[in-house]
């Protein structure tokens, strides 16, 4: 007798449930791939027919969708603290011994040890069985919310699995873990990629993190993002030991690295980090160290956190893995701003994890320091793991006919003559069309932090330069002029060159503080762009601003300023504006409608740290009630807001005889 769709749809969740944690969970699947996906399609087929039963925690919604948004902030109710460091034998020993007289005498203090995963770690949020979202941790305090990112990955449960104790019945917590890529599947991603022309990630890190801020879940799912799950809280149930958590998240049906070991003393918890320093190769993921928590509940919170660290956890963080290689010849790489950085091309060697051919020199004071040459023996390590550079050089090796490393005379890439400014340490081609920095300036314009035009890459803009396509980050807005001369690039096609014209188009939309930083202003981060551009409103306010008004406003000091009007004294820069304008980019941000004008013509210095509310709220207050807020303290100033540990520009007003204010006497003005 065939079943009602109701009956079916829930009978075959279940079975797909059991099958996800048999298959990503315990590594131990039950029924073949294509007997799996029978069963999805039929699910997803009886969920097209009845939509109403469609439910947050059914498998089918792990797809993800291909809904643009950008992330809503999430305040996590308990602090995602980071841990302090330990790099040796004794510092280890120094945390046991601080943990020790923090605690009763009469008190045992047993650890937990478990593999410090090289990931990114994400709160997961379950209300009544159901996730109800993901965060990342953002700042600790307050992180983004990821939760169609994160649903994406098969090893985190949409629904919590029913225990079969009741005694360990647990439906409303909070989980937390770290989310990472395997380096087989890493790899093999990037071989993909490179097929396909597109750019290569550099670690399986540096993946994951750009991988679960991607606004389309579409491309998230695509992705071999895993997790390991190492912390739980609830509010319903009384938890005591650490090392239990560990085990009820398995039984809840959460991944948990099984590489986890109880230690009753210090010495017990250094001989697992050797080991693991030993072994750490033979894992198919990257660690980079060991964290050490105190096992008990209870003594967690007598020794409670300190600033953003807590006292009754550690990270013990393993050597930089190095390795010995030949140095074969010293290239120069030219950036967008002009500046040279010297590269080590070297024999190619094996290194943690993927093979090194290049590494960085830094700049030319550190070949000297180092003594650094072409031929030379070298010892190569990553740096945090991550980037490879020179650390030394086995002099014994040399060969006495070798030279010390010079200043190159001109440009490698236009040929154009070098110069190298006063108190700086790098050496820069003066010819800005040099086409290196074109390429640079172009890829920084599109680079997702500042336009994100997705799909045009390093592969694609080299192209275009090449083929005088675009000499210039405005002409990426006549492309669309382009197109049938697009299409008719090999590796392009139709659909390729439409998604990239529809997200050159969207990047119009992109608001004026991304724009600023697009523009690659020397020393304009994407921080200092944003309060430029609080501050100014509109790019012809900032363009017409002296140098003394650009410095008032908050930590923008005399190298910004004297940039932006350099920049903006340039025909050619001027030009660009004149073109992106036309285009349509953002370059204003409407004002907000005023709360009052309170404070109108008056204006305020900020200084110290304020007990009920931020600087940068104390001074939208300000705006929002027609005040303005300058950076240093002169005889115009009227007022001066001081918290905690106010400084010299305290000191400063009192000279001038500049009325002091208290938050409370600056509410009372508003």
């Amino acid at each position: 007798m065939k079943k009602e769709p109701r009956q079916r749809i829930e009978e075959l969740r279940k079975q797909i449930s059991e099958h996800d944690y048999r298959y990503y969970i315990l590594a131990q699947p039950s029924i073949s791939d294509y007997e799996y996906d029978q069963l999805f399609n039929e699910l997803e087929r009886l969920e097209k027919e009845s939509p109403q039963l469609i439910t947050n925690d059914s498998p089918t919604q792990r797809t993800g969708s291909d809904l643009a948004n950008e992330f809503n902030t999430i305040v996590h109710k308990i602090p995602m603290l980071s841990l302090s460091n330990t790099y040796s034998e004794e510092e280890l020993f120094d945390f046991d011994r601080r943990v020790r007289e923090m605690l009763p005498n009469t008190e045992k203090v047993d650890y937990v040890c478990e593999l410090k995963i090289d990931g990114v770690s994400v709160s997961l949020n379950y209300s009544n069985g159901i996730l109800n979202y993901a965060a990342t941790r953002g700042d600790g305090t307050t992180g983004e919310e990821v939760t169609n990112n994160v649903k994406t990955i098969k090893s985190v449960p949409l629904k919590v699995r029913a225990n079969s104790s009741k005694k360990n019945s647990i439906l409303n917590l909070e989980v937390r873990g770290e989310i990472y890529m395997e380096t087989e599947a890493f790899n093999k991603m990037n071989a993909e990629r490179e097929l396909e022309g597109e750019k290569t990630f550099a670690n399986p890190r540096n993946s994951t993190a750009g991988t679960i801020k991607l606004l389309d879940s579409k491309i998230v799912a695509k992705r071999p993002l895993q997790i390991f799950t190492y912390y739980l809280f609830s509010e319903t149930k009384e938890l005591s030991l650490h090392i239990e958590n560990l085990k009820l998240l398995s039984e809840l049906g959460f991944r948990v690295n099984p590489n986890y070991k109880l230690c009753h003393n210090i010495e017990e918890v250094l001989d697992f980090c050797n080991y693991w320093e030993e072994k750490r190769d033979t894992l198919p993921y990257e660690i980079d160290g060991v964290v050490i928590k105190v096992n008990s509940l209870k003594q967690q919170k007598i020794l409670g956190n300190i600033a953003k660290s807590p006292r009754w956890a550690v990270a013990f963080k393993f050597k930089a893995k190095q390795a010995v290689t030949k140095l074969n010849k010293i290239t120069w790489q030219v950036g967008r701003t002009g500046a040279l950085t010297p590269v080590a091309e070297l024999e190619s060697v094996f290194l943690a994890g993927s093979t090194i051919s290049r590494a960085t020199l830094h700049n030319i004071d550190e070949i000297k320091r180092k003594d650094i040459r072409e031929g030379d023996t070298v010892i190569i390590e990553k740096g945090g793991d991550v980037i490879p550079k020179v650390v030394s050089v086995d002099i014994n090796k040399r060969d006495r006919k070798s030279e010390p490393t010079g200043i190159p005379q001109k440009c490698p890439v236009c040929g154009s003559k070098l110069f190298q400014p006063e108190e700086e340490v790098a050496i820069y081609c003066e010819n800005n069309f040099c086409p290196a920095q074109v390429k640079g300036r172009i890829s920084h314009f599109a680079s997702r932090g500042a336009m994100d035009i997705e799909g045009l890459g390093d592969a694609l803009i080299n192209l275009f330069v090449e083929m005088k396509l675009i000499k210039d980050y405005s002409d990426i807005y006549t492309l669309k002029n382009k197109r049938d001369e697009l299409i008719n690039i090999e590796r392009l096609g139709e659909k390729s060159v439409d998604n990239l014209l529809n997200s050159i188009e969207r990047s119009k939309a992109r608001p004026f503080d991304r724009v600023l930083f697009a523009l690659g202003i020397r020393f304009v981060g994407a921080g200092a762009a944003k309060k430029i551009a609080d501050h100014f409103l509109s790019i012809d306010s900032l363009v017409n601003a002296s140098q003394q008004g650009i410095e008032e406003i908050h930590e923008i000091g005399p190298s910004i300023s004297q940039s932006i009007k350099r920049f903006f004294a340039e025909d050619n820069n001027r030009r660009l504006l004149d073109r992106l304008k036309r285009a349509g980019l953002q370059f204003q941000f409407e004002r907000k409608q005023k709360d009052s004008n309170k404070l109108e013509g008056l204006s305020f210095v900020l200084t110290g740290t304020l007990s009920t509310m931020s600087r940068e709220e104390a001074k939208e207050k300000i705006i929002a009630n027609g005040g303005t807020v300058v950076s240093s303290v002169s005889k115009n100033t009227n007022f001066i807001l001081a918290g905690e540990s106010a400084g010299s520009k305290l000191d400063k007003a009192v000279k001038l005889g500049i009325k002091i204010i208290t938050e409370d006497q600056f509410y009372k003005m508003i």
